[in-house]
Parts: C-alpha cells; structure tokens; sequence
C-alpha cells in the first residue's frame, strides 16, 4: 500500500497491492479516512501514544479512542468500568476523574503484575478514591470472582479489555466478563489495529489473525446476546462518518 497526499491538488492517492491508484478529494470523507490510515501507520512507527499523561500518568492510548469513550460514558452513565491491563495507571486515572466529574462510579483495574512504582504512584493519586486494585490473570476464575465480588447487582458495569492482546486471551476475557454487560451497554475490546500494522516496528506476522478484532467478530458468532455496533456520535457536523482509530470493530454491545 502507497497513500501519497498532495497538499497542492487537494487529493489523497492510494497505490493498492496490485498496482493500481484511486485518487480522493482530501476534503471528502474517503480522503480522510485514507490519510488518516496512512497517519496511524507513522504515528505506530514513531510510538505516537507513548507521548501522553493523564493527570499526570502515563496512558499510551490514541487520543480520539479516549475521547470517544468518554462520549460512551456519558451516554450510558455506568456506575462502574472494570478495565483489564493497568501497566501506568493512566486510563485508571481517566475514568476516575470522569466519575469525579460526573458525581458518580468508581473503576476497578486487573492486572496479572502491578508494578510497585505504579502502583505507589496510583495509590497516591487524588482520583485512587475512585479505584480498586485487583493484581492477578483477568481471566483467572478465582480474579474474575474477586471482581464480581466488587459489583453491587444493581450497578451498570462497562467493560474494557486492554490486558494481553492475543486472540486466545481476548476471547476468553470476553467470555468471562460477559455476564457482567447488561443490556444497552458494551465490552471495549482495544488495540484491533494490530490486524492493519502487520510488518511494521513492533508487529508480529501472525497479527493479521492473531487480534482482538478477530476474538471480538468470533465471541459475538458464538454469543448471540452480543453485536459489534459503533455507539451513534453525539456531534457530527463534518463529512467524517468512521473513528481514527487504534480500536477498530472495538464495540461489542450487549443487545439481549
């Protein structure tokens, strides 16, 4: 793939596997989503989201995924979001000062090592008010036990899976905190972009397959009670009509 943007003419070309160009206006929504996917490719090379904090933490995360999800949280108002993978804490951070901001939720972070230094650094954060620790396998009956255990039955729970991303481990992440998902809300797979950097810096071959996108398309086959649907926009007054994303096919709804 080539994606060559002329900023003079205003277009953005892309030269596909078998050699062959398709030209788009760059103010038109299939311009920018080519540019745009050219984007995340140098921005994987150049470790792009190793360059953020939240409230002080690193998050490593694309800024439009946290800003989308923020929109989903306001939406569905969740009281509570169990959030595999805690590495720096700053996604915890996030969510918490979400809650803070809202007057309500707290969020719970799994993690098979919580490192000492982040989880001092966690610990002594103002949001920590707002969040539990558990350190442990995500899907290990005995961690997924403890963090049922964490939830009232009347709390709404969304869910996001951002721990080891092999397609073994997600799919059974989404196995084991399915039922936790009530109607209306989601299970957030990350990182589906590991399927489009085959080749790159820090890729591996078997990525094209080896994928979150890929657990997720296969766990709503087999659990017809969820649906992969992107949450509607609440604002949209351009021609953009698809996320610039590190999270593609990322929204598993529970719909029954």
């Amino acid at each position: 793939m080539k994606t060559i943007i002329d900023e003079v003419a205003a277009t953005v070309t892309v030269t596909d596997a078998a050699g062959h160009d398709t030209t788009y206006a760059m103010a038109s929504a299939e311009g920018f989503k080519a540019a745009s996917d050219a984007w995340l490719r140098v921005g994987w090379d150049a470790k792009h989201v190793y360059t953020f904090t939240w409230m002080g933490r690193p998050i490593i995360q694309l800024p439009e995924d946290m800003v989308r999800l923020q929109e989903l949280i306001w939406t569905l108002k969740p009281d509570v979001v169990v959030e595999t993978g805690v590495a720096h804490g700053g996604s915890l951070i996030y969510y918490a000062s979400l809650f803070e901001a809202m007057g309500n939720g707290r969020v719970i972070g799994i993690d098979i090592e919580i490192r000492p230094h982040n989880r001092e650094a966690i610990e002594a954060h103002p949001m920590f008010k707002r969040i539990d620790l558990v350190e442990g396998s995500s899907t290990a009956p005995d961690i997924v036990g403890q963090v049922n255990a964490l939830i009232r039955p009347d709390e709404r729970v969304l869910v996001i899976l951002d721990s080891n991303h092999t397609y073994d481990h997600v799919l059974n992440e989404l196995r084991a905190y399915a039922d936790l998902v009530p109607i209306g809300s989601y299970i957030v797979s990350t990182d589906g972009i590991m399927q489009q950097v085959v080749g790159a810096p820090r890729s591996q071959a078997d990525w094209a397959t080896n994928n979150p996108q890929e657990a997720a398309r296969d766990f709503v086959a087999e659990d017809t009670r969820f649906v992969i649907e992107e949450p509607q926009w609440l604002f949209n007054e351009s021609v953009i009509t698809e996320r610039v994303t590190y999270w593609p096919s990322c929204f598993v709804k529970r719909v029954r």
